[in-house]
């Protein structure tokens, strides 16, 4: 039934790591997709495309409301480290799955593999950021966070040039390429287990001091933790003034308002900014610019490394910037990116030269979002909720990120219909308006302890008066100690 790589198929995750002290070590996930021609009718291709969205959506919004990295209620309670392991099946098995389809002539397990790693994706964005911010010092703890990001950007830069037509994505090497994404994962399955638990879910969810040290004996490469081991402790005790916090709890406190606004509109931000339709975009950009077709593939895998290297660049500058002005700079960027294309593409027909502004605005605007929309949202998730909080956090971020991106791909083909070259001014405004509420609303986190930052957004909130028995932010010393 098939002869010819199936299009835009999104596989496989690979989970990386990054050493912290000789230990610090966690594979996290690269997405690996081929984007050429299929048998398949155009209606069972959009169909298909949708699926692994749909899934990853789904996955997000039904995180049991009681999880900390994996750990909830009833059977589904599963320890942070746990939570990833487990999470490998739905990696590997759809590995195998298409990677037998050819043979088994069947593009129906293509589409349940994509179901499958759709529940990967959403649950492995949403629990290593939050496992990575645990555990991290807090001098390190932004350039760990953006780790993540930057291991997707390589996954992707790998899958595209895995996905050359002379390599794998031709008729005899498509089932190898799908059936390789399954490496890495087993690749976590073996490793994992070597690597401690976060500190603060041992100290404050297991209440375990000893083993809370040992982790963090172990991740810093020094004995000397009692200073991280208080900070802990302050932070367990806004835990117990607060209990636990579910998603309904978390929508109904006014403590935790601003907090949860922000990250609303953060990760909404982040994907109804446009940088799916950029890439959507990108080809007809680059054969509008003259790029041969056969050639077009060479200059996306080479927007793919700009994506890596300027992801890169925010490892080492998230701490030296910080995140809001990482943030501010790259949807300014993606702003002007998406008013000079929407010019360039008006006037390509006209102007002999304006495909080459348009080449230029595209790899501007995955700078912009390399910088700061794609990795930062999801660090703060982390910093700016304490533990009874952030799982829950994390599950409301994790259905905005899917829910908006599901929403541009299945409405971007009518707004290009419907406003042609004019498309991006949509985008310029969503870019305009989170710049606009991250100036005025989002504090500057870096080097701050979760404490110190939780008590920036008491003051915002102004509930320090209002219920301090049931609060999770009171009013605790703020701590001076270096991590």
């Amino acid at each position: 039934m098939f002869s010819e790589p199936p299009e835009g198929c999104v596989t496989g995750h690979s989970h990386s790591y990054l050493a912290q002290n000789k230990s610090l070590k966690i594979f996290y996930s690269l997405t690996l997709f081929i984007n050429t021609s299929t048998t398949l009718s155009q209606e069972e291709k959009q169909t298909r495309d949708r699926l692994g969205e749909q899934a990853q959506s789904a996955v997000a919004v039904s995180q049991c409301p009681h999880q900390h990295q994996g750990e909830s209620c009833g059977c589904c309670a599963r320890p942070g480290k746990g939570a990833l392991l487990f999470n490998n099946i739905f990696s590997i098995v759809p590995a195998i799955l298409m990677g037998c389809s050819r043979v088994a002539t069947s593009f129906e397990l293509i589409i349940i593999s994509r179901l499958l790693v759709g529940i990967c994706a959403g649950v492995s964005s949403n629990v290593v950021p939050m496992y990575l911010g645990e555990l991290a010092p807090k001098n390190l703890r932004g350039a760990l966070g953006v780790v993540p990001q930057l291991f997707i950007t390589v996954g992707i830069l790998v899958a595209q040039i895995f996905g050359l037509r002379n390599l794998l994505a031709n008729v005899d090497g498509w089932p190898i390429l799908l059936g390789l994404t399954g490496v890495p994962a087993g690749l976590q399955l073996v490793l994992l287990p070597f690597f401690p638990e976060s500190p603060r879910y041992l100290l404050i969810q297991k209440k375990d001091e000893a083993a809370a040290k040992k982790a963090l004996q172990t991740l810093r490469g020094w004995d000397s933790v009692d200073r991280e081991v208080a900070e802990i402790r302050q932070e367990d005790e806004a835990e117990k003034a607060a209990g636990f916090i579910s998603v309904l709890k978390l929508f109904r406190m006014r403590s935790l308002r601003w907090q949860l606004l922000s990250i609303i509109v953060l990760m909404g931000g982040q994907q109804l900014s446009g940088v799916n339709a950029i890439y959507y975009y990108a080809d007809q950009i680059y054969l509008s610019a003259g790029v041969p077709e056969e050639h077009v593939q060479y200059v996306t895998a080479g927007t793919g490394a700009v994506n890596v290297v300027m992801t890169f660049c925010a490892v080492f500058v998230v701490e030296l910037l910080g995140r809001r002005l990482l943030l501010l700079l790259g949807f300014s960027i993606c702003l002007i990116a998406c008013c000079v294309l929407t010019a360039a593409l008006a006037l390509q027909d006209t102007v002999s030269w304006m495909p080459y502004i348009s080449i230029v605005c595209v790899i501007s605007y995955v700078i912009g979002h390399a910088l700061g929309p794609s990795p930062i949202p999801a660090l703060l998730i982390t910093e700016i909720f304490l533990q009874s909080s952030r799982p829950s956090a994390f599950m409301v971020g994790g259905s905005v990120h899917w829910l908006s991106n599901f929403t541009v791909g299945l409405i971007f083909p009518f707004i290009q219909e419907g406003l042609g070259p004019y498309s991006f001014i949509v985008f310029a405004v969503i870019c305009l308006l989170t710049t606009i509420y991250i100036f005025l609303i989002v504090p500057e986190t870096k080097a701050k302890t979760f404490i110190e930052i939780n008590q920036i957004f008491t003051k915002m909130n102004k509930v320090s008066e209002v219920y301090p028995e049931k609060e999770e932010l009171k009013e605790l010393p703020p701590v001076t100690s270096e991590q």
